[in-house]
């Protein structure tokens, strides 16, 4: 379909500038930003490599969900995306948005006890419910591609 290959290529093409803006800000913003910080507030300067380290980190998780969505719209060009290969790509986005949510609970309990203000553990709190229910939507979406491609390997071999 046309609109399938266009919105393939658009995707394709945003994918690339995302991942190019996440290494300018893991690479320049985001240590320049704590370095600031760190000057600005010496009170907290002793977080800025702990923050530096766990933002460039979360930045790293992207990247990941990003080339593994490649690998798979590659996959879905050639028309190959209900195989057994497409799994692992799922897989590294499963496993990318774990690693994300645990260090995510960590900054979020470490913050909560930390807090005399309610505004930033309950900004953690939302941002902790959303990357739980994304990670919950992309099992349920690799047992449903799991299903489909064990459906599919079973009509080719009725055929």
């Amino acid at each position: 379909m046309v609109t399938e290959h266009r919105a393939v290529a658009a995707l394709r093409v945003f994918l690339v500038v995302l991942f190019g803006v996440l290494v300018v800000f893991q690479t320049l913003s985001l240590p320049g930003q704590f370095a600031h910080m760190a000057a600005e507030s010496p009170d907290d300067a002793y977080l800025r490599w702990p923050a530096t380290a766990v933002a460039v980190f979360w930045v790293l998780c992207v990247q990941v969900v990003i080339v593994s969505t490649w690998k798979l719209l590659s996959l879905v060009k050639s028309d190959r995306i209900f195989t057994e290969a497409s799994l692992k790509w799922v897989d590294a986005i499963v496993w990318a948005i774990a690693a994300a949510w645990v260090v995510l609970v960590g900054v979020f309990l470490y913050v909560g006890f930390q807090a005399d203000d309610p505004g930033m553990p309950l900004l953690l709190f939302l941002l902790t419910v959303g990357v739980t229910v994304l990670g919950l939507l992309m099992v349920v979406m690799r047992a449903l591609l799991r299903q489909a491609t064990t459906l599919r390997t079973d009509m080719e071999a009725v055929i």
